[in-house]
C-alpha cells in the first residue's frame, strides 16, 4: 500500500509504536505501580484468582488476506495484590486453545492442517473497586486494565507480542475466604505484518512496518481466595 501527503500525526505515531519496546513499557508499569503502592495508606489483602471465560471469534485483516482467531473457553490464574482497600496490583496468565484458519480475500483456506494454535496472555496491572465507605457490600464494581505480552501459538512455532487487556464487572463477597466476579474484557495483541511505502513530496519513498491487531471481547467468572482478610 502507499499513500500520498500522509498527516504529520500519523507519522509520528507508527514511530512511537515501533520504538516503544517492551523493556520500556514494563519499566513504565513497574514505576506507576511502585508510586501506588508509596502513596497507599493501609495494606489490604492478598488475593488468589481463578480464570475461566468464554471469548468470542476476531477477524483479523492483512494486506492480502485474513485470520478468524475462533471463539474458545479461557482459563488462567492472578496473583492479587491490595496495597489499599478499593486498589490492587495483579499479575496473570491466561490461556485459550483456539484455530488461526487464514483464508484468501475469495474465502479459499491456504492453512488447511496448520490452523490449530493457542492464544497466551501474561500481563501486569491493576484494578479499582467501588467499595466506597460500605464494610458489608453485597456486590462490588470495578474495573482494571493491564499491559503485558501476548504469545500466540502455532502448530510447528510461537511469536511473542505486545498485549494488553481490560475488564469491567462485579466483586460478590461472602464471609469465608472465598469471593465470586463476573466479568466483561477484552483482549487485544499488537504485530508487525509486512511493510508499508509512504511517499513524501521532495523527501522521496520510506519503508514503515505494518501493524495488525487482533481484538477479542469475552465473558466469564473468577473465583477468589482472599488471605490476611480484614
Amino acid at each position: 500500500m502507499s499513500w500520498t501527503n500522509p498527516s504529520f500525526l500519523k507519522q509520528l505515531s507508527n514511530k512511537l509504536i515501533k520504538h516503544l519496546t517492551m523493556k520500556k513499557i514494563t519499566a513504565i508499569i513497574a514505576l506507576v505501580l511502585l508510586v501506588s503502592s508509596a502513596n497507599a495508606q493501609e495494606r489490604g489483602t492478598i488475593s488468589l484468582n481463578a480464570y475461566g471465560g468464554y471469548t468470542f471469534m476476531d477477524r483479523v485483516r492483512f494486506d492480502a488476506a485474513y485470520a478468524d482467531v475462533q471463539a474458545g473457553f479461557q482459563w488462567g490464574a492472578g496473583l492479587e495484590y491490595f496495597p489499599s482497600r478499593d486498589n490492587s496490583i495483579e499479575l496473570k496468565y491466561q490461556r485459550m486453545g483456539t484455530d488461526f484458519p487464514v483464508y484468501r480475500p475469495n474465502g479459499q483456506q491456504i492453512n488447511k492442517g496448520f490452523e490449530s494454535g493457542a492464544v497466551n496472555f501474561i500481563t501486569l496491572g491493576g484494578n479499582h473497586y467501588f467499595s466506597g465507605a460500605v464494610n458489608d457490600a453485597k456486590i462490588i464494581p470495578f474495573i482494571g486494565g493491564a499491559m503485558g505480552v501476548g504469545i500466540l501459538d502455532g502448530p510447528e512455532n510461537s511469536t511473542t507480542k505486545f498485549g494488553w487487556d481490560a475488564q469491567v464487572g462485579i466483586k460478590i463477597p461472602t464471609k469465608s475466604v472465598a469471593s465470586f466476579k463476573l466479568r466483561a474484557y477484552i483482549q487485544s495483541v499488537t504485530s508487525t505484518f509486512g511493510t508499508d511505502f509512504w511517499y513524501y513530496p521532495g523527501w522521496g519513498t520510506y519503508a514503515v512496518p505494518d501493524y495488525v491487531t487482533m481484538f477479542q471481547f469475552g465473558l466469564g467468572g473468577t473465583v477468589t481466595f482472599d488471605f490476611k482478610k480484614k
